[in-house]
């Protein structure tokens, strides 16, 4: 009878998430994840015949990592100023979620909707008495604007400084909230 493996899946997809975490996607194959859990790559290959299923599975960890930082408030100016500074605290998870070639190229429509689920957006209709289109189309703005500066940040582009993107974030929410200039 084959000895019961020692290293379960979960542990495979936490070891790998938090390899990728802390060194990026590049370094992400069966051997140095072997080496991180300290078992043979052959457990590993039997749970994931192909790495790309591994990669599959990191990057679903790593998307469920990502929205639970971010989505801790309902307000659009924290939601974007953690998102900033989930690629600022996160990059080598931020590049791998958006820049790794694995991101299935959504419209920024799809991606705010499946992101949020439409509950933010209800909530932020409500609370800031707009219709539900105009409140999607500010906050397509907002998220294409915050991700700009996240990419810039997760690449060392430029200089994460919170009070000046709280205040340029603020400025701008503003501005499309009271000229519905969206």
């Amino acid at each position: 009878m084959p000895k019961k493996p020692t290293t379960t899946r979960e542990e495979m997809i936490e070891g790998a998430f938090q390899l990728v975490r802390r060194e990026g996607f590049s370094v992400l194959t069966v051997r140095r994840l072997a080496q991180e859990l300290g078992c043979s790559t052959q457990p590993i290959m039997y749970q994931f015949p192909e790495l790309e299923m591994l990669k599959d599975a990191v990057y679903e960890r790593a998307d469920r990592f990502h929205t639970e930082y971010i989505l801790e408030d309902e307000d659009f100016l924290k939601i974007g100023l953690r998102y900033i500074r989930f690629a600022s605290e996160e990059s080598n998870l931020f590049r791998f979620l958006f820049q790794s070639g694995r991101f299935d190229g959504s419209s920024i429509r799809q991606l705010t909707h499946e992101a949020v689920d439409g509950l933010i957006v209800e909530a932020a209709s409500k609370e800031l008495e707009m219709d539900r289109k105009d409140t999607l189309d500010a906050f397509e703005v907002l998220f294409a604007m915050v991700h700009g500066y996240a990419s810039l940040i997760a690449n060392n582009a430029m200089e994460y400084d919170p009070e000046a993107l709280r205040k340029m974030l603020s400025d701008v929410g503003e501005s499309l909230m009271n000229n519905n200039n969206v």
